[in-house]
């Protein structure tokens, strides 16, 4: 190690895209010995380490690379997600593991109001028939006075919770610990009475994370109690819903349409029906990420760094047992 430098830091990311090797690392870079790789270089990296930025969220190595980690210390997702990191050799070590809480709550809720408003006001249908030069005249609805039920109760459900709620919806919540009475999420009901409160909704938002209870938590028979006029949005997880369910669903017009974001498989295969279903809108795995977000990311990374080094505790740290971190509305 470099004199001078008090950590060693393997930082694992893409050759290309969204995930491509972060830039503005000039301050994580002195203080720390910094190792970029992708996960081809993974295994001979990590002998030595004491930090693993895991910055490519896709990333699948960790397991078959786990060996290595002689010296590992402490890992970081720059993603608010970490089911990809907890394999079973992590959670069982005595490793941290620390998430990017906090970057993604607010433009992931603008981007749910968003959608909300689009399938709403029928967006879609408008502008394919303004490609086709044709006039359509019809009636959309409204959004105020609707129920919106948000599965996930933790800092990204609860700023969707205010922003459904600051445009006339009564909102519900879907979490671990019910409770009579919440400030952003009204009434917070326990995942087990998903399949009881969805014929009252409206919306349905997921923006919990993948656990094994909710894994497939939107499957065939969630959707049939769900009204047919009925909405889901999903900027969770892919595999919340139970893909195939969906799709039959929507085919069948048991569910009058879809606002996906993340989906089992990514990119979604150029074959799946979801991209041609009229009333479905497709993105790629973008509902957080804004103009400024990977520097936001670097800057909560080098925090944490900073508080490492100085023996302070660490920022989100994740509850491995769980899946997530734990605080303020995720008992």
């Amino acid at each position: 190690m470099p004199v001078g430098k008090s950590a060693t830091i393997v930082v694992l990311h893409a050759q290309s895209g969204d995930t491509a090797r972060p830039s503005g690392m000039t301050a994580v870079e002195a203080v720390a010995d910094v190792r970029y790789v992708t996960e081809n270089g993974l295994v001979e990296a990590l002998p030595g380490a004491d930090v693993l930025l895991v910055w490519d969220f896709r990333a699948s190595t960790l397991s078959s690379a786990w060996p290595g980690a002689d010296s590992l210390r402490w890992v970081h997702a720059a993603s608010a997600g970490v089911n990809h990191l907890l394999t079973p050799e992590v959670v069982a070590s005595d490793v941290v593991v620390t998430n990017s809480r906090g970057v993604f709550d607010e433009p992931m809720a603008e981007y749910v109001l968003a959608m909300t408003l689009a399938l709403a006001k029928d967006l879609p249908t408008t502008l394919t028939r303004q490609r086709e030069r044709r006039w359509h005249h019809r009636e959309t609805e409204r959004v105020g006075g609707r129920r919106a039920l948000v599965a996930g109760t933790g800092p990204i459900g609860r700023a969707i919770g205010r922003k459904l709620a600051a445009v006339g919806m009564t909102v519900t919540g879907l979490g671990r610990t019910p409770r009579a009475t919440d400030p952003d999420l009204g009434e917070v009901l326990p995942m087990s009475s998903l399949s009881e409160v969805l014929p009252d909704m409206d919306w349905v938002v997921l923006a919990a994370p993948l656990t094994d209870e909710t894994r497939g938590m939107i499957d065939a028979k969630a959707l049939a109690a769900m009204k047919p006029t009925a909405r889901l949005v999903n900027v969770g997880r892919g595999p919340l819903v139970v893909q195939d369910d969906l799709v039959a669903a929507l085919e069948a017009g048991a569910l009058a349409g879809a606002a996906l974001d993340v989906f089992v498989d990514e990119p979604l295969p150029v074959s799946s029906p979801l991209w041609e279903l009229p009333n479905v809108i497709v993105s790629p795995h973008m509902s957080g990420d804004v103009v400024g977000w990977r520097s936001e990311l670097v800057a909560l990374f080098l925090d944490n760094l900073t508080r490492y080094l100085d023996g302070e505790p660490l920022r989100n740290v994740v509850d491995k047992t769980r899946g997530y971190v734990r605080g303020k509305g995720t008992p």
